[in-house]
């Protein structure tokens, strides 16, 4: 809670004084060498020849200046070393600060510009007060900062310094503002720290409380002294005449500062009576502001008082640098540069924030606008209720396709997820519409778990509900369609009456679908509306193939990217639905038995190509028997179209790349798998592959930041490597990842890649399993119970799971293993707050 509320504040306050941070950044910077800038363009204004005999004395320069500007001299500031121009400031009119005479210098006022926007934001006190609350809110920013990207090895140097150049899009930018930060952080809080003394009374008061010394027995400092502001001084109108003997002072300030005298500085007051201040630095002095200060009797040329900086404590030292600390100069040279190029990146964390917040608002848009065409969902008692049950998203794509058609038909409706729906629901719906998956072998999607456990069975009388239902399943199961059938059955038993006969889908199979739209036609009385057009296959490029595993006992994995002909985008945890096409040996091996030309012209879909190329999109079968004697078209049309293959998507859209992480299959035949085998062996790189995006919304992140546990095996890293990575790129570092394989030395898929995030603190914890290192085999949710009293930790501390990978063995594993660990109702009710979500296969 404290993190997601620091983040908060951290982009709000980023977004609203961001601006003004990079204003105040930049005109710092180009204020800080205004000095050396000014000489080099007006060299024939502010510098002058060095004579042998030194500068002229004091007396000797006021002379010469009142006579030329007829007028009298109120500070003097003479550099007796480089043969820069002395500074003259008149005794400026009542309630006015000091004129500066140096002839006709060009740029000048852009400089002087610069420097009111710096603090002043050219807006007098009121700009004063927003820059000094900006100036508070950089030392929020700094802070804050370093909380929440604070890695789990903080010593590690990598983990905060060094840059991913790879990454892109959003990774890159969220790498760019916190690497780039970290390595800023310092100055930024030097700049604030320093930069609060000119802000603000109070900070200046506490300062001066903290760090100047104590004043010497039978000494008091008087208010206002060792402050770094000055503000026009009151002259009493009864004060005599100002007198003042520079010859005197001049003698005393070469005996007090010796041959060493770099520069000066005489301020004098403005009617007699009154003590002058004299400043002046040494040639060895520690930096621009290591000035000694002298407090004389004008009249007399009388010291009455040195205060040598050399003499002071290092904390009076520092509150004497306050402006040598904020510019850079209290570390020479290198630390101006420093501090200037510091200065010149604060527009670089305002910019990258902005883009943050923006693809994070851009994504919130994306997923309402997910929810396709449908308006505003209503309760009202005539409106339908479409409830759904999905695992991979597609029910819940369905469901939102079968309300838009019932709105286009004017009807109102509201789409709520099944899990969702009790016993208040489902008594004011007088009609309904159920889309319901079933999860392997007659199981409920972990999305509607609940609703099975706590409504089904339950004893509601629903005799005044008119319902259909469509449901999705996978003929290979024994229990085809297993929850579906049991919702029916108790809706039968409740008295609800069905609209229709349940239709039956099998693996997206187009004409059931078709058959479950016209149904919806007939039954709103609207005309039957074109067939729902799922997403189409898009053209993309294979540009690279990389073996994963080299040396394994196990068959290969491969990482594939691929690239859309159009950008595309998707959600961490999304799927791929793949068309792969038979291997040419395959293709040739039938055509040699059946004794046709490959080349011989045929018709698919309306189209014209070779037999060849027909063939690598049918089902061969494994026996071709029963195709001796078929011509080349007649062999075509007897064979069925292959169907497409799914895969978990492991990277995410601002990666530039999608990727897959693909495991080689074999057949007992010795054939590759058909799928597998297009992907990593027959298609060419820089090849053309079918495919199309598919959302998968049961296994995304969460929307609240939350701790998250991953955990698969195999080529299940893929769906976990996207959420992964997702997360790296939200900043959020509470990952912990359970990763089970054969043997480490070969089978650490990604393995430098997950070192890396381990090393860096985006992934908090790492725990492997490699089943054949050892004698007893060790397999992913054996760790998971070595565990256990981390795992209780982290679910308690709000952590979701997540699970992907084979749907027997390791995913049955593991879920026993979290039963065992946190008790049966624990993991239900995680599955039913969405804390528990798998993707497996």
């Amino acid at each position: 809670m404290v993190k997601k509320s620091l983040f908060q504040l951290h982009w709000f306050f980023g977004i609203t004084a961001g601006l003004v941070l990079a204003l105040m950044g930049t005109t710092g910077a180009i204020w800080s060498f205004q000095e050396e800038l000014l000489r080099l363009f007006n060299a024939d204004v502010l510098k002058v020849q060095v004579r042998d005999e030194g500068v002229l004395p004091p007396a000797e320069l006021v002379r010469r200046v009142e006579a030329a500007q007829a007028d009298k001299v109120a500070m003097l500031w003479v550099d007796t070393r480089e043969g820069n121009a002395a500074r003259i400031f008149f005794t400026p009119a009542p309630g006015e600060r000091r004129g500066e005479l140096k002839g006709a210098v060009a740029g000048q006022g852009f400089f002087d510009l610069m420097l009111q926007l710096h603090r002043f934001l050219a807006s007098g006190d009121t700009g004063r007060q927003i820059t000094g609350a900006c100036t508070l809110m950089l030392v929020f920013f700094c802070l804050s900062g370093l909380y929440l990207r604070w890695p789990r090895k903080p010593l590690n140097w990598r983990a905060w310094l060094t840059f991913d150049w790879a990454k892109k899009g959003r990774a890159f930018n969220w790498d760019l503002h916190a690497v780039a930060g970290t390595w800023c952080l310092l100055f930024y809080l030097l700049f604030a720290l320093t930069g609060l003394f000119w802000s603000y009374e109070w900070y200046r008061e506490g300062l001066n409380k903290l760090l100047a010394d104590a004043p010497a027995a039978g000494q008091q400092q008087k208010r206002g002294e060792g402050r770094g502001r000055h503000g026009p001084q009151k002259v009493d109108k009864n004060a005599p005449p100002l007198v003042v003997d520079y010859d005197a002072i001049w003698n005393n300030l070469k005996h007090t500062a010796g041959p060493t005298l770099a520069a000066y500085n005489l301020r004098l007051p403005p009617a007699g009576g009154q003590p002058a201040t004299l400043f002046y630095l040494l040639d060895d002095a520690a930096h621009e502001r290591a000035f000694n200060t002298v407090t004389l009797d004008p009249a007399s040329g009388q010291f009455k008082r040195v205060e040598r900086y050399a003499d002071k404590s290092f904390k009076a030292q520092l509150l004497q640098s306050v402006y040598a600390l904020h510019v850079g100069s209290y570390f020479g040279l290198p630390g101006r540069i420093i501090v200037t190029v510091a200065s010149l990146t604060m527009p670089l964390f305002f910019v990258t924030g902005w883009l943050l917040y923006l693809d994070r608002r851009r994504k919130k848009r994306q997923v309402r606008a997910a929810r396709g065409a449908v308006g505003s969902a209503s309760s009202s008692a005539d409106s339908w209720l479409i409830g759904f049950a999905s695992q991979s998203g597609f029910a819940e794509q369905l469901a939102w396709q079968s309300a838009g058609q019932l709105q286009a038909a004017g009807l109102p409706v509201q789409v709520r997820a099944l899990g969702e729906l009790g016993e208040d629901d489902l008594r004011q719906a007088r009609r309904a519409l159920f889309v319901v998956s079933t999860f392997g072998d007659g199981e409920a999607p972990d999305s509607a778990r609940a609703f099975e456990r706590k409504v089904l069975g339950q004893a509601w009388p629903l005799d005044h509900l008119d319902y259909a239902l469509l449901a999705l399943g996978d003929r290979q199961y024994p229990h085809f369609c297993g929850f579906a059938r049991r919702l029916q059955a108790w809706l039968g038993e409740r008295g609800a009456s069905s609209a229709f006969s349940p239709v039956e889908v099998d693996n997206a199979d187009s004409a059931a679908l078709q058959q479950w739209q016209q149904a919806l036609a007939q039954l709103t009385g609207t005309q039957p509306v074109a067939a729902w057009q799922p997403a189409s296959f898009g053209n993309w490029t294979l540009t690279r193939r990389e073996r994963l595993n080299p040396g394994s006992q196990g068959l290969p994995v491969y990482l594939l990217g691929l690239h859309a002909e159009a950008p595309a985008r998707w959600a961490a945890g999304d799927l791929v639905e793949v068309l792969p096409r038979n291997g040419q040996p395959r293709v040739d091996a039938l055509l040699a038995g059946l004794g046709l030309d490959s080349n011989t012209p045929v018709q698919r879909d309306g189209l014209t190509e070779t037999l060849g190329q027909a063939l690598a999109a049918r089902q061969l079968p494994s026996s071709r028997e029963h195709l001796i004697g078929l011509h080349a078209q007649a062999l075509v049309d007897a064979l069925v179209p292959i169907g497409s293959r799914e895969y978990s998507i492991a990277s995410i859209a601002s990666d530039g790349e999608l990727q897959l992480i693909v495991r080689q299959e074999r057949h007992p035949d010795g054939h590759l798998g058909l799928g597998s085998g297009w992907l990593t062996e027959y298609l060419p790189v820089q090849g053309s592959v079918s495919l199309r995006l598919r959302r998968n919304s049961g296994f995304h992140l969460p929307e609240a930041p939350a701790p998250v546990i991953l955990i698969g095996n195999g080529t299940g890293l893929a769906g976990l490597r996207s959420l992964l990575k997702a997360r790296i790129s939200q900043g959020e570092q509470r990952n912990w990842l359970l990763f089970g394989e054969r043997n480490r030395a070969h089978d650490l898929l990604c393995g430098a890649e997950l070192q890396g995030w381990l090393g860096s603190g985006d992934l908090q914890r790492l725990d492997l399993a490699f089943s054949r290192d050892q004698v007893e085999k060790v397999y992913v949710q054996d760790v998971l119970l070595e565990q256990r009293e981390e795992v209780r930790r982290w679910v308690a501390e709000g952590a979701c799971v997540y699970v992907c990978g084979s749907l027997l063995g390791m995913a049955a594993g593991v879920d026993a293993a979290l039963k065992g660990i946190l008790g049966e109702e624990t993991v239900q009710q995680l599955v039913e707050d969405g804390r528990y979500r798998r993707d497996v296969y």
